[in-house]
């Protein structure tokens, strides 16, 4: 049986939060907003179709718990949830935090100028703030 991985560039991206029962947290390494992904542990997957009944509807409760949890940590005004994975072919879920006046709004954020990474102590700092919220 092929072994989960997550993909490179997603890797590159993002820092790890945490494993839940199904998936895999990360937060995207772009201060501009608040940005989780969620990767579901499980070999070769590229829809959300692809995953059996079962794990579908984990996957919808672990999107509505982080999307929870990121809109109370955040203070958002509206929560986007969306699985593209054009350049990303591996299913991952992306929800992100956003607020009229954020560097996108009212626009998506996918190619919105480049990400600006935290500074290396404020991302670890974020990254447990998160696990503390999630």
């Amino acid at each position: 049986m092929p072994e989960f991985v997550v993909h490179a560039r997603l890797e590159a991206d993002a820092q790890f939060v945490a494993d839940w029962s199904l998936s895999r947290a990360l937060v995207m390494n772009d201060a501009r907003y608040p940005w989780l992904v969620l990767v579901p542990r499980r070999a070769d997957l590229t829809e959300i179709h692809d995953l059996s009944v079962t794990d579908r509807a984990v996957l919808m409760e672990e999107i509505a718990r982080a999307s929870a949890a990121l809109k109370l940590f955040s203070g958002a005004a509206k929560i986007n949830v969306g699985a593209l994975g054009n350049l990303v072919p591996q299913l991952h879920i992306h929800i992100v935090a956003r607020n009229p006046g954020d560097f996108a709004w009212p626009g998506p954020v996918w190619g919105q100028d480049v990400a600006q990474p935290y500074e290396p102590a404020a991302l670890a700092a974020y990254v447990a703030r998160l696990r503390a919220a999630l």
